[in-house]
Formats: C-alpha cells, sequence, structure tokens
C-alpha cells in the first residue's frame, strides 16, 4: 500500500475508534477484539518500506520508539475509560475527557517522532503509524477487558433484598 493509503487507512480507523469510544457501549468480553489489529498489523509489516534502508538503524530506533510510546499510550488509554456493570448484568464502557486527552498526547507524540526523523533525513513510511495503531488498539483493547473481568459480578435484584 502507498504511504497515502496507508495514512488514510490510520485515519479512517482513528475516527471510528474516538467516535465509537466517546457513546456508551456494551462490552463483549467474548469477541475477537484483536481481529483489527491483527489486520492492521499484518499490512504494516508487509511493506518493505517499514524500516528505512538507507538509514537502517535511525529508522529502526524511530519505529522502536515509537512503538515503546504507543505501548505506554495505549495502556494509558485503556485506564482512562469508564467501565462499569449495569444493572442487567452487562458490562459498559465510555470515553472520558481524559481519553481525548490520551489521543492528543499520542497525536502530539507521534508528530514529535515524525519531525525528529524528518530532521535526521529518515525516510517514515505510513505503515509504521499503521503498525502503531495496530498496537495502540490491542494493548487498549486488552487493558479495558482486563479491567471488565476484574469488575465485581452483579448480584441479581432480588438478592439485594
Amino acid at each position: 500500500m502507498s504511504s497515502i493509503a496507508n495514512i488514510l487507512v490510520v485515519l479512517a480507523v482513528v475516527v471510528l475508534v474516538v467516535q465509537r469510544q466517546m457513546r456508551v457501549q456494551r462490552l463483549d468480553t467474548e469477541r475477537r477484539f484483536w481481529l483489527l489489529p491483527l489486520i492492521l498489523g499484518a499490512l504494516a509489516l508487509r511493506d518493505p518500506q517499514l524500516v528505512d534502508h538507507q538509514h537502517t538503524a535511525l529508522s529502526a530506533g524511530l519505529l522502536a520508539a515509537g512503538l515503546v510510546a504507543v505501548l505506554a499510550m495505549g495502556t494509558i488509554w485503556g485506564w482512562t475509560v469508564r467501565v462499569w456493570r449495569a444493572s442487567d448484568g452487562s458490562v459498559l464502557v465510555k470515553g472520558t475527557r481524559a481519553t481525548v486527552a490520551a489521543w492528543c498526547g499520542m497525536i502530539a507524540v507521534r508528530i514529535g517522532l515524525y519531525a525528529v526523523g524528518a530532521a535526521l533525513h529518515v525516510h517514515q513510511a505510513g505503515s509504521s503509524l499503521m503498525l502503531g495503531m495496530a498496537l495502540l488498539l490491542l494493548v487498549r483493547s486488552l487493558v479495558v477487558n482486563w479491567r471488565a473481568r476484574s469488575l465485581e459480578p452483579s448480584r441479581p435484584a432480588a438478592a439485594l433484598h
């Protein structure tokens, strides 16, 4: 895929994910939350230009720094989401203002890494953004699902009386 196509895919995923995060949603802990990250990651890893072969060490270092940053931000993002159990026993989730702040922080970090790469004349493929998005979504989902599983099970209303 071309860099423009990769960036468009990442932007579409960001818009979809942020829009969905800011609404109350029922969390299905049994669904395959890893599927979209797996697809995005596979598409990114297929790109032979993921690492700039003229600046291999710098490019790999920037890629690794970006992945470490998204690992941290995905964890933070997962903790900013409100998770609670509804009266019917289902688990509900909703993004908060902190979730938006986490997204803004991640975008700022990515812009900063891109600026460093540009200053060092390192070509940065759009697939590195896609790989970062895959890791971000996977880590966030793992954190939210772990938090949901650690919620106290709801008791039927009759048992409360």
